[in-house]
């Protein structure tokens, strides 16, 4: 995180007098808003979507809630450069849709363009952070609670508004907050979308510009946007503390009866995965059958899927091995040290990856030549822009453990790295490998960064998309994008059904 911060203050720091004024620059403040608004948008519009899911497929008797599960989770592994083009074919004004409404008389849909469609985009390939992090936490907490609540007469609404909400406020906030990051550094379907977020105004100023010092005073004024956002975190979080109470043996949960609301839940469900999940893939299914009817040879990158592969997990694994003790102190040990480390690793995530791959090109040039254009230094930015993922995931699976179980190893003489393994890691084991799922899942879709920094001759599967699809070979670009899809996919299901995860059918 100090590199690429450094990197950007070196770089304003030499305008001077010229670094104010493009910071204070009435369109600078007017892309401000923009993204405050987008990522303000996203954030809402994510945890209104990942919060009720997680619940539904957790505590309630939904048909079918597991495979729900899986979906509503699978389009967390869509590019958004790729669902954001898929948007726009399918419903923009001369779209896919349009096409089966003209025979009606729909001459042109309504305008995708701008804030209305990069949030919607965002929204839906993002809520899964939400999900993930809050089913998790739903995962391990004691359902004791909740069944004393609905044999007091109260519905499973009310039990979930009164007694299991209030207990998910760590995961929803630590969720939320990865939605809002997000937003603020996306590049893909803002940039497809025509909105002006500072993400797509700091690329234009690197691509355009031989002088890029104006583009590394608008990526600090985003770092700055970013602090903010995380204060208000901070401060929206406060001191809370949520320890399950029962012993170290969780119990099988009892579904909450739906009743009456078992099929509008079912549709609601499959009015998310419709719009995040299906619409998307038949976007793509379609450029793939176009593509085969024109004689466009069916492109099967397997090498580029190894690669992708070895380079997401081996950022997952460092990434969930350093989120442990960040994660731990700052719950644990709390002070100005643990809260400035914890909250370090959020900046990494917020700046855009083109800024992070940059700043490692010129460290690598300038100081470990060894090091450039090496699989380590991709991996190295994987984690440096990851890593708040395991840390959120985490971070709400230990504010479940209490104290006290920490305490009494101590108290038998174990020092602090063995409480930290042999007791603290299994009892969080679900949140470290839901935040190692994402750290893989997102990092097999990083783009700017793997474009930057990716060795020579290592083409992955992100890399290989972008290269037919930013040149409109939409059917060439087809196959690899299911293939990360199924690719991603997997582990996804696998952690989602596991026994620690999964639960009862």
């Amino acid at each position: 995180m100090v590199l690429p911060l450094g990197y950007l203050v070196v770089r304003a720091g030499g305008a001077g007098s010229r670094a104010l004024a493009v910071a204070a620059d009435p369109q600078t403040l007017q892309v401000l808003g923009n993204t405050a608004l987008l990522a303000a948008v996203v954030g809402i519009g994510g945890a209104a979507l990942g919060v009720p899911l997680a619940w539904l497929t957790t505590r309630t008797d939904l048909p079918g809630r597991r495979v729900w599960a899986v979906l509503c989770a699978v389009p967390l592994v869509i590019p958004t450069y790729v669902g954001g083009f898929a948007f726009v074919a399918a419903l923009g004004p001369r779209g896919m849709l349009q096409s089966v409404l003209a025979p009606l008389g729909v001459d042109r849909l309504p305008e995708l363009y701008g804030l209305p469609g990069a949030a919607l985009a965002l929204t839906l390939f993002t809520y899964p952070y939400v999900l993930l992090t809050v089913r998790s936490a739903l995962l391990g907490m004691d359902p004791a609670l909740e069944e004393a609540s609905r044999g007091l007469g109260r519905t499973p609404l009310q039990t979930f508004v009164r007694v299991t909400l209030p207990q998910l406020r760590p995961a929803i906030g630590a969720g939320a907050l990865l939605v809002v990051l997000y937003a603020l550094s996306d590049f893909g379907a803002v940039s497809l979308l025509r909105f002006n977020s500072f993400t797509r105004v700091i690329y234009v100023q690197y691509q355009a510009a031989f002088d890029r010092t104006p583009a590394a005073v608008l990526a600090l004024v985003l770092v700055a946007l970013t602090l903010v956002v995380l204060a208000v975190e901070a401060r929206t979080r406060g001191r809370a503390r949520y320890h399950r109470t029962g012993g170290g043996v969780r119990r099988p949960v009892q579904p909450a009866p739906l009743g009456r609301w078992r099929w509008p839940a079912t549709v609601f469900c499959a009015g998310v995965v419709a719009l995040a999940l299906v619409l998307p893939l038949t976007v793509i299914v379609y450029w793939l059958v176009r593509g085969l009817a024109a004689g466009e040879p069916l492109r099967l990158t397997w090498t580029a899927a190894l690669n992708s592969v070895r380079a997401s997990g081996m950022a997952a694994v460092l990434a969930a091995c350093a989120a442990l003790p960040i994660a731990v102190l700052g719950v644990r040990h709390r002070g100005r040290l643990a809260a400035a480390l914890e909250r370090a690793t959020y900046l990494g995530y917020a700046l855009p990856g083109i800024v992070v791959a940059l700043a490692l090109v010129f460290f690598g040039i300038r100081y470990a030549g060894p090091l450039y254009q090496t699989l380590a230094l991709l991996v190295l930015a994987y984690v440096v822009r990851f890593l708040p993922q395991a840390v959120g995931a985490t971070r709400s699976s230990v504010l479940q453990v209490p104290p006290s179980v920490e305490e009494a190893a101590r108290s038998l003489g174990r020092t602090g790295p063995a409480v930290l393994l042999t007791v603290t890691a299994p009892l969080v084991r679900p949140g470290v490998l839901a935040g190692a799922a994402l750290v893989f899942l997102t990092a097999m879709k990083e783009l700017p960064a793997t474009l930057l920094l990716g060795p020579a001759g290592y083409p992955t599967l992100a890399t290989t998309i972008w290269g037919a699809a930013s040149e409109a070979f939409f059917a060439r670009a087809a196959a690899p994008a299911l293939l990360l899809v199924l690719l991603s996919g997997v582990p996804l299901a696998f952690l989602l059904r596991s026994r620690e995860l999964g639960g009862p059918a």
